[in-house]
């Protein structure tokens, strides 16, 4: 059986001091917005109001796996093209690693069940569930032995991710063909949504593959008992999902901020949180893809996209955008002086005479 590591709620009474910081700090009210809300959690995910550290020491860790579910026809592209861009990524030639550069963030790469074989790499951890889920319209995606290990596998990721160095957050991200199909069919068995409603195009499927894709998730939520995580898991899941799910819980354990990048890492997110429900006050959602039911998984974790930027691609794309931001809001209550500290007048008294 998967250990569950122990997450502590979020710490109320800090962000309400962070609040009351923020509220004194030399501007109108409320005037930064969201950057002032993504302060407060940052405060109540630390326990320190003021806010330590600048969020300066950031990884990316993308998990990748395959699924069987593509023999069904539901993805635009084979297979093969999974680790091809794992190949990508430790090449350092994909769209994340240049945003990785660009926010300053170590990137690795967690093989939780790539169906082919991967060179050895100092950026790849090897922690291989099986050579790719099973087809979940024909028969479970997998045992529950390897629900297990795949959430155990996700824990040891954080854990290597961490003996690389120290880090202040975690940005999540994931690449595998047919990964779209699995994350609908997870999403709409936790959620008891309809697959008309949550089923998007991945990346960029035909309309007779559409109808394909939502037919064969309606299939196989349907086979789930809603009110049993494992069940939904076991029946629709996918090794790099329940990876990621297993990175998270054990990010939140250890008091560290977990930036959801687009959909499949949401449908991660919301198999977390069901396991683990004191996990979702660490996560920040970085942006809000097009992914069809991208917006309504963020709706059911009661999350809010800092960015809407049309991204679309995955990789943890999105969420290593965000960073800066949080560097950002750490900065802004730490930096910046209170009117008192200042000595600025505010809008209610008048300056003193000299």
């Amino acid at each position: 059986m998967f250990h569950l590591p122990s997450i502590a709620p979020t710490d109320t009474r800090a962000a309400q001091a962070a609040r009351e910081r923020i509220d004194q700090l030399t501007k109108p009210l409320h005037s930064l917005g969201r950057i002032e809300a993504l302060a407060e959690q940052l405060a109540a995910i630390s326990g320190e109001p003021l806010l330590a550290g600048n969020y300066e020491r950031r990884a990316v860790l993308v998990g990748a796996g395959d699924h069987g579910i593509t023999a069904e026809g539901v993805s635009a592209y084979p297979s093969e093209v999974t680790p091809q861009m794992v190949g990508a990524f430790l090449a350092e030639m994909a769209a994340i690693n240049a945003f990785a550069r660009a926010v300053d963030a170590e990137l690795y790469v967690a093989n939780f069940g790539v169906a082919a074989e991967l060179p050895t790499h100092e950026r790849l951890f090897d922690l291989c569930v099986a050579k790719g889920t099973r087809n979940f319209f024909r028969e479970p995606a997998m045992t529950d032995a390897q629900l297990d290990a795949a959430l155990e596998a996700g824990s040891t990721a954080f854990a290597c991710v961490r003996e690389r160095g120290a880090i202040d957050v975690l940005a999540l991200g994931e690449m595998g063909i047919g990964n779209t199909t699995s994350a609908a069919a997870l999403i709409c068995a936790l959620t008891g949504a309809d697959a008309e409603e949550i089923v998007g195009r991945g990346t960029g499927i035909d309309d007779a593959t559409y109808a394909r894709k939502r037919s064969v998730v309606q299939a196989g939520a349907e086979r789930c008992d809603r009110n049993d995580w494992r069940s939904c898991a076991r029946e629709v899941g996918g090794f790099e999902i329940l990876g990621l799910a297993g990175a998270m819980l054990a990010a939140a354990a250890a008091r560290i901020p977990v930036v959801l990048d687009g959909f499949i890492v949401s449908a991660a997110a919301s198999l977390a949180a069901r396991i683990e429900p004191n996990v979702a006050g660490y996560f920040i959602a970085a942006h809000r893809s097009q992914e069809r039911g991208h917006a309504f998984a963020l709706g059911a974790l009661g999350l809010r996209p800092l960015l809407d930027l049309e991204l679309r691609l995955g990789e943890g794309s999105g969420a290593a955008l965000a960073l800066p931001l949080i560097e950002a809001a750490a900065r802004m209550v730490r930096e910046m002086k209170t009117f008192a500290e200042a000595g600025v007048a505010t809008a209610h008294e008048e300056p003193a005479l000299s």
